[in-house]
């Protein structure tokens, strides 16, 4: 598998830019704000969506300031969205960390959120371009949609793939394709590799969700993310969908509705879980995946950059195989 290491080397000096930018926009005078963002600048994560929207730049030549401001923007937002989505999902954790809201309270970080979404488009303001602005303020709109179809779906009936799928490209897809579309964006690219290079980002944030998902159906101390998580907030994921929907008896099917209900026991949890393993719910997701791999691949052909072609590639081989 691909390391990240050797992924960002063709970016390592825009990378360390992007770094300096981003922690500059967290940092405040007063202590009482650089508290809380001191926190949010401790948790350092593995920069995929910055390392996306700066590998797309340098694929149309020499990385400017308005690409690294447009990946800035792009964190931000991000940053925005989890510290709400857990406030929303009463989630005690992320990745291993104490969510923002059970180290301080929930106005904080609800504010605080508030403050990252302002200094997003403040950020995107200053890329210089109208078009960074529009498609960050639609990201927005769109993350929120998602957060909301996930909602709705809990408390429906309905188990299948298209509203899976939904809900992934509202949130995960739409994320990672507005980080390559802002970098096509910023380094002035043409409109057909700006097409070329949305639909790509959009596989990414599929297959990223996806492996994501995959994770919860096992133990892992170095994910920190707690085994069957989406389960227990009464979220099926593509693993459990195939297998309930596919082969699924009744009682499975009634065990299914329990997890959705919020009514499912540890002990029914863990049954449907063997269930998606032994029905082979893991390996179609897998299989999902390495199709979609196939299908991103193809977008990148019109890279005259080998090196930049190849760690785009790579960038999509990690996505698909990651362990953590």
């Amino acid at each position: 598998m691909p390391t990240l290491q050797a992924i960002r080397q063709s970016v390592e000096a825009e990378l360390a830019a992007y770094q300096r930018c981003f922690e500059d926009v967290l940092t405040h005078e007063e202590a009482f704000m650089n508290q809380p963002l001191a926190y949010i600048r401790s948790r350092r994560g593995k920069m995929m969506r910055p390392l996306l929207t700066l590998l797309v730049a340098k694929a149309c030549g020499p990385v400017g300031e308005s690409a690294i401001r447009s990946a800035v923007t792009l964190e931000l937002l991000h940053t925005a969205s989890l510290v709400h989505d857990d406030v929303v999902d009463d989630s005690a954790e992320r990745r291993g960390q104490a969510a923002v809201h059970t180290v301080y309270d929930n106005k904080v970080a609800v504010l605080l959120g508030d403050y990252l979404l302002a200094a997003s488009l403040h950020q995107a303001a200053l890329t210089g371009h109208q078009r960074v602005v529009e498609h960050i303020a639609l990201l927005g709109r769109t993350l929120a949609e998602g957060e909301i179809f996930q909602l709705a779906a809990v408390d429906s009936n309905a188990i299948s793939e298209d509203n899976y799928y939904r809900i992934i490209r509202s949130k995960t897809a739409a994320l990672f394709s507005t980080c390559a579309v802002l970098g096509a964006i910023a380094s002035g690219a043409s409109p057909e590799f700006e097409q070329c290079v949305r639909k790509f980002g959009e596989i990414v944030g599929i297959c990223f969700q996806i492996r994501d998902d995959i994770f919860d159906y096992y133990d892992d101390a170095a994910i920190g993310k707690p085994r069957a998580l989406d389960m227990k907030e009464g979220k099926l994921t593509l693993p459990a969908i195939y297998a309930v929907t596919r082969h699924g008896t009744p009682e499975i099917l009634a065990l299914a509705q329990r997890v959705k209900a919020l009514t499912a026991s540890e002990a029914d949890i863990a049954t449907l879980i063997a269930f998606a393993k032994e029905q082979g719910g893991i390996d179609y997701a897998r299989a999902e995946m390495q199709r979609l791999q196939a299908e991103a691949e193809a977008c990148l052909t019109g890279i005259a950059d080998p090196v930049v072609r190849q760690a785009l590639t790579d960038y999509l081989a990690f996505v698909v195989e990651r362990s953590v």
